[in-house]
């Protein structure tokens, strides 16, 4: 009969903290933190979401509910891969409502 050790993780890949400004990703004994500010994604996903990352075929990083998807090569080297989420840099416009006058009520002209 095998034991399994408890210290170690079971998948390759494993979020080991989240804090508010970001999270710890563990992948093959290398931690990564992933900002909430470079990562926008996961920064209002729920937590079971965020842990819930597989590791795929060719260093392939998946967060199925969120339908994010990284390479571990763009968290080891960012500089190799500038085009980022930048998020809206502006607020929204807001829509303007015409408002118009009162119902008239039976009788008024």
């Amino acid at each position: 009969m095998k034991f399994v050790d408890k210290r170690k993780s079971t998948s390759e890949a494993e979020v080991t903290n989240i804090d508010a400004l970001g999270f710890w990703l563990l992948v093959r004994d290398k931690e990564y933190f992933l900002p909430y500010e470079e990562y926008p994604w996961f920064r209002d996903a729920r937590i079971r979401d965020i842990l819930n990352v597989t590791l795929g075929r060719e260093d392939h990083l998946h967060w199925p509910a969120l339908d994010v998807d990284l390479c571990l090569e763009s968290l080891e080297h960012p500089e190799s891969f500038p085009l980022t989420y930048r998020g809206r840099t502006t607020a929204p416009r807001r829509r303007q409502v015409r408002r118009t006058s009162r119902p008239r009520r039976a009788g008024e002209g």
